[in-house]
């Protein structure tokens, strides 16, 4: 593995935690359970718990969309926290 792959990695778990950090802050704000987001979503809980557990190393635009329009937000809105504003560019 090379620097660079180590250094990805690490972006990638950063941006993982971050997604992982914003759908736990949305239920809190939104007074849900993981599965009554997952409920209100459409989704079943494992898919969403998969995500916050860590067993999804990916979760697609697709699936945060997803929660996105259960929790009746945009996708702008999902990623407007400070933690995303601070996660380091990619690409230098």
């Amino acid at each position: 593995m090379s620097s660079s792959d180590g250094y990805n990695c690490l972006w990638v778990m950063k941006l993982i935690s971050a997604v992982k950090n914003r759908i736990l802050q949305l239920c809190e704000q939104n007074n849900l359970t993981v599965n009554g987001l997952a409920e209100r979503c459409g989704m079943p809980p494992s898919s969403l718990k998969a995500i916050l557990y860590g067993r999804s190393k990916n979760p697609t635009i697709r699936i945060i969309k997803i929660i996105c329009d259960g929790l009746n937000m945009t996708l702008s809105e999902f990623f407007k926290t400070e933690e995303f504003d601070n996660l380091e560019q990619e690409i230098k």
